[in-house]
């Protein structure tokens, strides 16, 4: 099968994501990249769900790891009855589904159609375990493929030798502008903001860009203002975790302070993803409320008194009068039209 993750940067080749192979799905642990290489590998479906809600894969990450943990989970069940094979896998999709509420409805557009492709396979006497990770790997390469029409449209709206803003890590969407601004013949700098308390941006965005060859930049999260005004920043730009067809998005906490300044200082906001067609309003994004202990901690440093308390709301949610286009793979929308890429019809995305 044709693979599109050719000429990606380490972090997003199908590997370095999550795999399933003999038994066992292996994760690169995003929380220690880059100081450690280092894969976390799980031996039952459960542990899959664990690493996401842990955050060892973040942003598409579970995408794929939520597919691989599927094969995972056929696998532990191989051999059994087919009526118990089935139920188990129907368990284990709506469990890696809700292994973090906020995307629990495209992660269970992987998992379901796993489910349902697994009980074809047994039907047919086929292997389901195969019959997930091929759907898993057809899954990466559409979500790889249409993501890279909406690189080629964003990098068209970054100016040549121009200076571009980041926040969190995008995945899918850095590896294809980066792969668009190639084709194009274009050059850009980038700003990252470092996206505390898991340092995303730091870490992972600044990664990719700067093994691919761009001048890169790391912004604490408290210095965007002073950039705007003083380096020359041209685009704000970020994915989204949820994009609702109000043309309100849900974006890694520190987003819409962050489109609030661009906003302030003139610099357009493209946002880039696929909209969710059942959230219609923004009533419908759920904020995950996280551990305040990751807060107050780094990778086993306490960096306050005990006393001292703290919230982690993952994410914001960024009204529409602050998003200048909304990129698809169908166009760019203003944000309160942006149920309008659903009039082309249904398209497989997740």
């Amino acid at each position: 099968m044709e693979r599109m993750d050719q000429n990606m940067p380490f972090l997003l080749r199908y590997e370095n994501v999550a795999w399933y192979e003999a038994g066992k799905v292996r994760i690169l642990d995003r929380r220690v990249f880059p100081a450690e290489v280092r894969f976390v590998e799980c031996e039952d479906y459960r542990e899959v769900v664990q690493a996401i809600a842990d955050m060892v894969t973040q942003s598409a990450g579970p995408y794929t790891a939520v597919g691989m943990g599927m094969a995972l989970a056929a696998w532990q069940v191989r051999g059994l009855p087919e009526e118990k094979q089935t139920a188990f896998l129907k368990e284990a999709a709506f469990d890696l589904a809700h292994a973090r509420p906020t995307t629990a409805n495209r992660y269970g557009q992987i998992t379901f159609r796993a489910a349902k492709l697994a009980e074809e396979a047994l039907k047919a006497g086929g292997d389901p375990v195969q019959a997930i990770v091929d759907s898993t790997v057809a899954s990466l390469n559409r979500r790889y493929r249409t993501m890279q029409t909406v690189g080629d449209r964003l990098a068209e709206l970054i100016p040549q030798g121009g200076s571009i803003l980041t926040q969190c890590f995008g995945e899918t969407i850095i590896g294809t502008v980066i792969r668009a601004a190639r084709a194009q013949g274009k050059d850009f700098r980038v700003w990252c903001a470092e996206t505390r308390p898991y340092l995303q941006g730091a870490r992972l965005t600044s990664s990719c860009f700067a093994e691919m060859g761009f001048e890169t930049a790391v912004l604490t999260d408290n210095m965007v203002a002073y950039a705007m005004q003083h380096e020359g920043i041209d685009v704000y730009t970020s994915a989204a975790d949820s994009i609702a067809l109000d043309g309100h998005i849900a974006n890694k906490v520190g987003s819409f302070q962050i489109a609030i300044l661009a906003n302030h200082f003139g610099i357009p906001y493209y946002v880039t993803g696929i909209p969710d067609r059942d959230k219609p309003t923004k009533d419908q994004i759920v904020i995950e409320m996280r551990d305040p202990e990751q807060v107050l901690n780094y990778r086993g440093i306490r960096n306050c008194l005990p006393a001292v308390r703290a919230i982690y709301p993952s994410f914001d949610v960024v009204p529409p009068h602050l998003i200048s286009g909304i990129v698809t793979d169908r166009g760019v929308y203003v944000p309160w039209l942006v149920g309008r890429y659903f009039d082309g019809g249904e398209k497989e995305f997740y």
